[in-house]
């Protein structure tokens, strides 16, 4: 993200009610699906735990960043902020791979894809204000890497939740168009909103055909 200056006064609030609403979303989400756990057994539970958790996590982590006033405070928020990325895509893949899923290869791509996003979050304390165009990618290769399961998420998924989990990563892809976009006005705030649809596609992808 960047700074404070970057963003006029009412780009910024844009920019925080974009994800403070999706915030309160998150929040709402991550009960439900606790309530769908406790029936489903614990694997279930520690699955949506963790997709609920990061997907609370990363909207909390936005929605303070762009609360804060130039200084330290808001330096570490754009730290949180960026790590809450790379933690909300391993955790939006845990109920698709352990709970849908849970065969050898989709065990395997969870290592694979935690083992990446913790180094992702690494890599984002020590250079938070490098490399951008590689962290860029690093995070649209991490959410397509779901591509190595689709013929398994073809199989056990109905038609439905792999079009929304497909629509989800489709949408989040597409904002990256506005993200980049500094010149056109509220570029952040439009990418919000392209973050928040693909969140609402890929939680109802979980909650209406996984859980």
């Amino acid at each position: 993200m960047s700074s404070v200056t970057d963003y006029s006064p009412r780009e910024e609030l844009a920019n925080r009610l974009s994800h403070g609403l999706g915030l309160v979303f998150g929040i709402l989400g991550l009960i439900l699906l606790l309530n769908k756990g406790w029936e489903q057994g614990t694997q279930a539970l520690i699955s949506y735990s963790l997709y609920g958790g990061s997907l609370v996590l990363l909207y909390l982590a936005s929605t303070l960043y762009h609360s804060m006033a130039e200084g330290a405070a808001r330096r570490w928020c754009k730290v949180f902020d960026h790590c809450a990325i790379y933690l909300l895509i391993a955790g939006t893949y845990t109920p698709f791979l352990l709970v849908a899923l849970d065969t050898p290869l989709a065990q395997g791509l969870m290592v694979v894809i935690w083992g990446l996003a913790l180094a992702g979050v690494v890599f984002k304390l020590l250079f938070i204000n490098r490399f951008k165009k590689l962290s860029l990618f690093t995070y649209l290769m991490l959410g397509w890497l779901s591509l190595v399961v689709i013929y398994q998420l073809y199989i056990h998924l109905e038609g439905e939740g792999l079009l929304l989990l497909g629509l989800g990563g489709l949408i989040y892809s597409l904002g990256v168009i506005f993200y980049v976009a500094k010149r056109i006005p509220y570029n952040h705030a439009i990418w919000h909103l392209f973050v928040l649809g693909g969140s609402v596609c890929h939680f109802m992808a979980i909650y209406g055909y996984v859980a």
